[in-house]
């Protein structure tokens, strides 16, 4: 779970889980809101508003993170 307590802006986060798995998408959180809580994810990526739907990330999508 994540908080946007004090965030000026709305994000859009993908929670992964230990393989690399998406396990949950929140789109849009807005300012003063909470994500719901994904227990399987060992992380979260946030992103701007709107990628989610951009890129067309939907759950159990592989990802892959390149330097």
């Amino acid at each position: 779970s994540i908080h946007m307590f004090f965030m000026r802006f709305a994000i859009d986060a993908v929670f992964v889980d230990k393989n690399d798995h998406v396990v949950g998408l929140v789109e849009n959180i807005k300012p003063w809101r909470l994500s719901p809580i994904f227990f399987k994810a060992s992380y979260v990526i946030e992103l701007p508003a709107g990628t989610i739907q951009e890129t067309g990330t939907s759950k159990n999508d592989k990802i892959k993170i390149q330097k």
